[in-house]
């Protein structure tokens, strides 16, 4: 794994965005951002569940005022995402917006970009430029890559900040074509020093989307590029900030909660692998200490492969061997695997 490319940190509230900080995980609320009551209760939902920054769409006024009541109920930095009205920047600020995503395809006029960015210096408000490669503005060169384009384009929005005396930027360039936003990241990261925001946009359901953002996002990581990640599912966001936790743990970035080591079991196993391994993973979303636990489908070979786990077991013909640190500690009956593995993981 390359080392993390060293980007200038940007405070989002009291989140640190880059300048080596730990990558950050964010999600985006899908409730109606005008009912305040049931936002809130969305972004405490996900707060529980690790989420660090959280966005929100502003479609009209009456979003971005509600914003004043939404940011009183949360604990974590809160970002107004903005299209085509330059007057719900100011407005979302005006209400407490901890940051602002603002996509260059759909506000062009310098003055207004000018407006907002001298509330948001005013305000030390850092915004996002949000590129995205179903929305970029017209004047694409023939032969020019889309990604090569989404370089430009954010790299045009960075200079007119920068002309502007505004450094207080983060850049996203999402696609969802994974090959098209690894070029595009890698592109804007040999230009800029300013954090990257990674996410590779309308990924869909969670069965493929899970592995389209693990793909995209985990390559960028490996190669030490981007300071804070969003997943993008077609689905509750709590599953957003699940599967870009279980990114970085991965990559070993981040520690939160356990992790499951179980083997994918075969014609050798004597026991029902997956449906103890399933009991386990449910048994452990309460469990919130970043432990290791195996499920293996093979005395003689369990202990060695995952020796790794805090504690373990592997399973044989009516019986099994608990295991802490590849060392066998005892054996159990298979009526007794799942109590025997509650009371080791309760124990740590």
């Amino acid at each position: 794994m390359k080392k993390q490319r060293v980007s200038i940190p940007v405070r989002l509230g009291n989140v640190t965005v880059g300048g080596g900080a730990p990558v950050s995980v964010q999600s985006m609320t899908k409730t109606d951002t005008r009912d305040a009551p049931s936002t809130v209760n969305q972004i405490r939902e996900l707060e529980e569940c690790g989420c660090e920054i959280i966005r929100v769409a502003v479609p009209d006024r009456q979003a971005a005022e509600a914003i004043k009541a939404i940011r009183k109920g949360i604990s974590i930095p809160l970002v107004a995402d903005i299209h085509f009205d330059y007057r719900l920047a100011l407005a979302a600020m005006a209400a407490g917006a901890d940051g602002l995503r603002l996509n260059p395809g759909n506000i062009r006029d310098k003055e207004h970009i000018k407006k907002v960015v001298y509330e948001a210096k005013t305000r030390e408000v850092p915004i996002r430029i949000g590129v995205n490669s179903g929305s970029l503005p017209p004047g694409k060169k023939p032969g020019r890559s889309i990604a090569a384009y989404m370089v430009d384009t954010a790299m045009l929005q960075v200079n007119l900040l920068e002309s502007m005396n505004f450094d207080l930027i983060k850049i996203a360039l999402k696609a969802f074509d994974v090959p098209t936003a690894i070029e595009a990241y890698r592109g804007i990261a040999r230009k800029t020093a300013y954090p990257l925001h990674l996410g590779i946009t309308e990924a869909g359901l969670p069965r493929t989307g899970v592995i389209r953002s693990a793909t995209g996002i985990g390559i960028l990581l490996y190669e030490g590029i981007g300071d804070t990640i969003r997943v993008s599912l077609s689905a509750h966001p709590r599953e957003e900030v699940f599967t870009a936790y279980e990114i970085l743990k991965s990559l070993n970035l981040r520690e939160r909660g356990p992790v499951l080591i179980s083997c994918p079991s075969c014609g050798r196993s004597e026991s029902d692998i997956v449906g103890l391994a399933t009991q386990v993973s449910n048994y452990l979303q309460s469990v919130k200490k970043p432990v290791k636990i195996a499920v293996m489908g093979c005395v003689v070979n369990g202990p060695g492969e995952a020796k790794a786990a805090d504690v373990g077991i592997a399973c044989g013909k009516g019986k099994g061997a608990i295991f802490k640190k590849g060392k066998v500690t005892r054996s159990v009956s298979e009526s007794d695997y799942m109590r025997a593995l509650k009371a080791e993981i309760d124990s740590l």
